[in-house]
């Protein structure tokens, strides 16, 4: 039987795939660990940023420590009101719970408020830059 010669079978040109478009460098991963975040005033969060920025750039940064310590004050402040009294307003625990809650976190605020100070007032310039650094962490 004769044979017929095969031929060469067509190449297929496969069009060059289109250029795609340059992405920002990737943010590193979120991380797996388990969170909680709360939402504060923007006014708050630019009165953070500018102490967390004058304090990095300071070339002493102790004379920065009052300013930073009333920032973490007010952000644990408004940590409070988010975590315990909002979520108590939006159950409708009425006015005598909500009276007490109130009380009670004033107190707690006055007394965390003055530890607060008394910490980040004897911190030195690394130990503070190390809590602005904690900060801006929790705010990304």
């Amino acid at each position: 039987m004769p044979t017929t010669p095969k031929r060469p079978s067509k190449a297929t040109v496969k069009p060059a795939p289109a250029p795609r478009a340059r992405r920002p460098p990737k943010a590193a991963a979120p991380s797996t660990k388990p969170f909680l975040r709360f939402y504060h005033s923007e006014s708050l969060r630019a009165k953070t940023l500018t102490v967390l920025t004058t304090l990095e750039k300071a070339k002493d940064s102790k004379p920065h420590r009052d300013a930073l310590a009333d920032v973490v004050v007010e952000l644990t402040d408004s940590g409070l009101e988010y975590y315990f009294m909002r979520p108590l307003k939006l159950a409708k625990a009425g006015f005598i719970t909500e009276q007490s809650a109130n009380l009670g976190l004033g107190a707690v605020k006055r007394v965390f408020g003055s530890v607060i100070r008394n910490i980040i007032g004897r911190m030195d310039s690394p130990q503070l830059l190390s809590v602005c650094g904690s900060i801006r962490e929790l705010m990304t």
